[in-house]
């Protein structure tokens, strides 16, 4: 709660920014971590924090709606998302983005709809739990203004796994909290209190966070009008408006969490088992390419908490094949497939949590 003061009169607070329509994602649950896992902080943390990411070197294959769909996109806000795309690429990541033209071969699904008035995404991984019939990502109002394309940058930080900054435990935000329930319920957001509570006051967890400070010019924080923020007490007089573009930190994140690709991947031998000591979240991969074709057994060795997954490298690009996540199951991750001589594979391993010896082993045979 806002701690008591006396309020300040209207007069005192300059004029600012008034409501905006704001960005509204879903509630989701807690992971379902075993007691003994979340007994143990760290693992727990390192857990949570990275069960949402991409591995990293992933194409993100992406689709418009078209047609009659509701959620059809027309091409100046199509446009206006491809560029965002570009912006997020151009920050130096290693993940790459293809647009594609069916629904089912897409794992973020791209809708619009001014009639419904939201802009919402899944966060993350979790675009893959949405069924193949449903936008993955909506937007709900132009793009094409300087706002929109704040909005359009927004719900792609979510794809890549950002959470709302505002809501960043760090932050030391207090809040007028019914003057952001008043606000909310009326037009353009129309929220009930649940809504609000979920997306704006509600604290995430420490584990769920990167660093200890709030940055309030990320692309993730909202933008405030005067009067909802009780401290820091500037944004309670002047209102909070983030530029609307990826901040320093911004791109410091997504470079961390999705570095550049190192141009030469170490060729993992089989019935060779290679350890590694990689900190929590970190990733390393290996290129294979087999001597004969059957079915290979990739897995991992070690109490580590690890994803472990499989691509066929086509032409220079990754395809997804299988994977394999075994964060808090007490047990190894391992991948069976068949692999072709004559074809090039790549393993990637990204690691939530080393265990005790710190050390983590990984082999084919």
């Amino acid at each position: 709660m806002a701690r008591a003061r006396p309020s300040r009169s209207k007069k005192a607070r300059r004029s600012g920014p008034t409501t905006k329509p704001f960005c509204s994602i879903p509630a989701r649950p807690v992971p379902n971590l075993a007691p003994h896992v979340m007994a143990n902080s760290l693992r727990a943390e390192a857990i949570i924090r990275t069960r949402l990411k991409w591995v990293n070197g992933t194409v993100i294959h992406y689709c418009f709606f078209t047609g009659n769909s509701h959620y059809a996109v027309p091409k100046k806000q199509a446009d206006a998302i491809r560029g965002a795309f570009r912006k997020w690429k151009a920050v130096g990541i290693g993940l790459e983005f293809q647009e594609v033209d069916q629904l089912s071969e897409a794992e973020v699904r791209i809708g619009y709809s001014t009639a419904d008035g939201e802009s919402a995404s899944s966060v993350g991984r979790e675009v893959l739990s949405v069924p193949l019939n449903e936008p993955t990502t909506v937007y709900g109002w132009d793009l094409t203004t300087p706002y929109g394309s704040g909005t359009a940058l927004h719900e792609l930080g979510h794809v890549l796994g950002m959470e709302h900054e505002h809501q960043n435990p760090y932050a030391g935000i207090m809040w007028h909290e019914q003057a952001v329930y008043d606000s909310l319920a009326k037009p353009p957001n129309s929220w009930d209190r649940a809504t609000t509570y979920h997306n704006i006051l509600q604290k995430l967890s420490t584990q769920q966070v990167q660093g200890s400070k709030w940055d309030p010019d990320s692309i993730m924080e909202y933008e405030f009008e005067p009067g909802l923020i009780d401290i820091p007490e500037k944004y309670d007089i002047n209102g909070l408006t983030p530029p609307g573009t990826l901040s320093t930190p911004d791109k410091r994140w997504a470079r961390q969490w999705y570095p550049p690709l190192k141009a030469t991947t170490p060729k993992l031998q089989p019935f060779d088992a290679v350890a590694t000591e990689l900190a929590p979240g970190q990733q390393i991969d290996f290129a294979i390419k087999p001597s004969e074709s059957r079915k290979y057994t990739i897995e991992t060795k070690g109490a580590s908490d690890t994803l472990l997954t499989l691509f066929e490298d086509i032409r220079g690009k990754p395809r997804f094949l299988a994977g394999d996540d075994d964060s808090g199951e007490d047990r190894n991750a391992s991948v069976t497939y068949k692999l072709f001589k004559g074809r090039s594979y790549i393993v990637r391993l990204r690691l939530y949590y080393p265990g005790q010896s710190g050390k983590t082993s990984v082999m084919y045979s």
